[in-house]
């Protein structure tokens, strides 16, 4: 190949992700993920999808690397952590965000994978970064370069360390050395990621049901689900409760107690949102999937968490129901409608218990 100078040792390269912020990183041959993509063909014609595009929208393309750089060889795969310990809640209704979702731990992964990326490009290969992107199943890549074994609740798992990481791929046309050991099941009979989910959404071990699972339920079009919603109990964006009670991620935070992140915004004052424009909702809210960019899914799921977590007798809360119940959208009116029953009937049943 014309420019090229050499080829990196694996350690090299693994020297320079990890100083430039990866927990852990692997490289996998980038041989198309057959098996892969039959999963997910099969679980699209099943419905399990949910509508969502993100790796299902083109599985032939988000299992072949050779769709994104052509000629490629190797994946070089990194894992960021990104567990944090939960700040205090506000003393006011507040929606939850996941934890992947508090600060763009995605933008850290991406700068130290574009460290690596320079070091083949300075060699003179091709080097692309994916990160959080539908051109590769990122799970996959990981566990083809031995980062980790898939737990029964689809995540990947890194022996000693649990889940709590977010996880991109450098695609490189240069003939790394890959020959990663595979990492063993660490889960065994252990059930309790599935027993966890409120909604049932592990329909089978490793096999997740779109359609109930809250994480993308949050990020969907149209009506929230009413069957879901008391489920959704205050979570704005995401769902850790799989990941909360994993045993291998409880293990990990008593070995290393997480710290807390003081540029991450773990709580969203429900109120406050619902009362903000279009444009600072994106503004404060924008690295989130937001379905067409458009706001109103936000105030949506607000609507719900308010519901649920607020006080039928906070005048604020009250008028923030009334003003979305006779507004022009009927979609939002609808939750509102809602929200609002939700909180007599709680207001009902805690009066009912006080007696």
């Amino acid at each position: 190949m014309a420019g090229v100078t050499a080829v990196p040792t694996v350690d090299e390269l693994r020297i320079r992700g990890l100083a430039a912020g990866l927990d852990a990183m692997g490289v996998a041959p980038a041989e198309p993920f057959a098996g892969t993509r039959r999963h997910l063909e099969e679980r699209r014609a099943a419905g399990l999808h949910g509508g969502m595009h993100f790796t299902y929208g083109n599985p032939a393309r988000s299992t072949d690397p050779s769709r994104t750089v052509p000629g490629a060889r190797a994946l070089v795969v990194g894992a960021r952590h990104y567990r944090r310990a939960d700040p205090p809640a506000p003393d006011q209704p507040v929606g939850a965000v996941a934890r992947y979702a508090r600060s763009d731990h995605y933008g850290a992964l991406r700068r130290a994978l574009g460290e690596v990326a320079a070091a083949l490009h300075a060699a003179g290969w091709q080097a692309r970064v994916l990160c959080d992107d539908n051109a590769l199943v990122d799970r996959e890549a990981a566990h083809r370069a031995g980062l980790g074994w898939y737990g029964k609740n689809a995540n990947l798992l890194l022996p000693g360390q649990g889940s709590w990481f977010v996880l991109g791929s450098v695609v490189t046309d240069a003939p790394l050395e890959t020959n990663p050991e595979p990492v063993a099941d660490g889960c065994g009979s252990c059930v309790r990621c599935i027993d966890a989910c409120p909604t049932g959404a592990i329909v089978a071990p490793g096999v997740v049901d779109a359609r109930r699972c809250l994480a993308w339920l949050v990020q969907a079009r149209g009506t929230f689900p009413v069957e879901y919603r008391v489920a959704l109990g205050g979570r704005l964006y995401g769902c850790d409760d799989c990941q909360e009670v994993c045993p291998p991620n409880r293990t990990a935070d008593r070995r290393q107690p997480p710290a807390e992140g003081p540029d991450e915004e773990a709580w969203v004052s429900l109120v406050d949102l619902l009362a903000a424009t279009d444009e600072e909702l994106l503004a404060r809210h924008g690295r989130w999937y937001i379905p067409r960019r458009e706001a109103r899914w936000l105030r949506r799921n607000a609507l719900v968490a308010l519901g649920n977590v607020g006080d039928a007798e906070d005048p604020t809360v009250v008028e923030t129901l009334r003003r979305y119940t006779g507004g022009d959208d009927e979609v939002l009116a609808e939750h509102a409608a809602w929200s609002t029953h939700r909180l007599a009937s709680r207001a009902s049943l805690n009066a009912t218990e006080s007696t």
